[in-house]
């Protein structure tokens, strides 16, 4: 119980505080005060009092969206370990529905755009379809690597598979896997320089053009399961560089959220040091993402 209660409590409440990080952070590389660190959970909540603006062009298709999305994201993470706390879901073969959960939650947020009749969301949902389609392999390509390495096909047991398996070589594999769930965490989550999420510029937005109808409630779900996902790709990288025992339960679990908002700020320090790429060139960085990890489960099976 306390297990579960402790996963609730920082899946529920952590996530958008690392927003809040990679904002100050950017905020000091720009020598500005920026930002306080909790500004998302008061844009939250001032999104909660708000209401509703629904075009009429929309079915129930745009409503649900949003609620569908944040709730695919909310089981997901359900079944990620987070640090030494175990999956409060976990079985054989979960690590299929973890990945479908997020295509789940894509598939909702492109109809909705594609709901609203208008070009420019429609324009975003496509950018956003075909970039999926090159980051998915790189996630199937680590979540197998991730299967051979611990001899499971459950994320509880796959994600504790670095620290202990004791297959030989493992540093390389392990080590081209993070690089490309490290692209794959900046392009799902749409950081820098895959994305921006402060851009207005028509030809530039992905992600943001495809909820610029969403108003009030609805948008604040949006806000906030975009949080989630950092959140619940910023674990699975940290089980792979910097894994996890049970042994030393309190000492690993303060570890872990530290290593979150570390992660955090290394996003920011990226974003600050990084232009965005031109959209010509995004899928030459996800076919790297794919390579890398198709390479280093092929290490495995060599």
């Amino acid at each position: 119980m306390i297990n579960l209660l402790l996963h609730l409590v920082l899946l529920l409440v952590l996530p958008p505080f690392l927003l809040g990080v990679i904002n100050r952070v950017k905020a000091i590389f720009a020598g500005r005060q920026g930002p306080p660190l909790f500004q998302l959970y008061y844009d939250l909540a001032k999104l909660m009092r708000k209401g509703l603006v629904l075009s009429t062009t929309t079915t129930w298709m745009f409503i649900a969206a949003p609620v569908v999305t944040l709730a695919a994201l909310l089981v997901a993470a359900m079944m990620v370990p987070q640090g030494p706390l175990t999956a409060p879901i976990a079985f054989t073969g979960d690590l299929i529905l973890f990945a479908y959960l997020l295509a789940l939650g894509r598939f909702f947020t492109t109809a909705a755009a594609l709901d609203t009749g208008s070009a420019f969301e429609g324009m975003g949902a496509a950018r956003e379809v075909t970039f999926a389609c090159l980051a998915e392999p790189a996630l199937f390509f680590a979540l197998l690597a991730l299967a051979k390495i611990s001899g499971f096909l459950s994320l509880d047991k796959m994600l504790r598979g670095p620290l202990n398996s004791s297959l030989p070589g493992l540093a390389a594999p392990l080590v081209l896997i993070a690089i490309g769930l490290a692209i794959v965490l900046l392009a799902e989550t749409c950081r820098i320089p895959v994305d921006d999420p402060n851009t207005h510029l028509e030809l530039t937005m992905i992600h943001e053009v495809m909820v610029l109808d969403h108003s009030g409630p609805l948008f604040g779900l949006i806000l906030y399961g975009a949080a989630v996902k950092l959140f619940l790709l910023s674990t699975v990288l940290l089980h792979i560089i910097a894994p996890f025992s049970t042994d030393h339960f309190w000492p690993d679990l303060v570890l872990y959220v530290v290593e979150l908002i570390a992660l955090a700020a290394a996003i920011g320090v990226v974003e600050s040091v990084m232009a965005r790429l031109q959209m010509r060139h995004v899928p030459y960085l996800l076919i790297a993402a794919v390579l890398f990890c198709g390479f280093g489960f092929a290490l495995l099976v060599r």
